[in-house]
């Protein structure tokens, strides 16, 4: 699973009959520390996630998962919408700098 924040939306009226009723949203992809890397991209969303909003998304055979039993063409779709994020200090950074 990744991290990103959904940053727009895609209209499609002509599709694949399977993505019938199905939402496409531009998500920017982010770091651990929420920090942009990588492309945009567009992800089919099975959590009803709006603009502005911390999300986490699959790719590959997983992304059709959530449309079970319709067997969509997706290869990345948003799983879940994220309430906060904690990260622990890296060893690196817990290190005591030596006299």
């Amino acid at each position: 699973m990744f991290l990103g924040r959904v940053v727009g939306c895609v209209w499609a009226t002509a599709k694949n009959p399977q993505m019938e009723g199905m939402r496409f949203l531009i998500v920017q992809p982010l770091t651990a520390e929420l920090q942009n890397t990588g492309k945009r991209m567009v992800c089919a969303d099975s959590t009803g996630a709006g603009t502005g909003e911390l999300i986490y998304w699959v790719r590959g055979r997983e992304a059709c998962f959530p449309f079970l039993p319709r067997e969509v063409a997706a290869d990345a779709t948003i799983v879940g919408i994220v309430d906060e994020v904690h990260l622990g200090k890296s060893a690196e950074a817990r290190k005591k700098p030596r006299a």
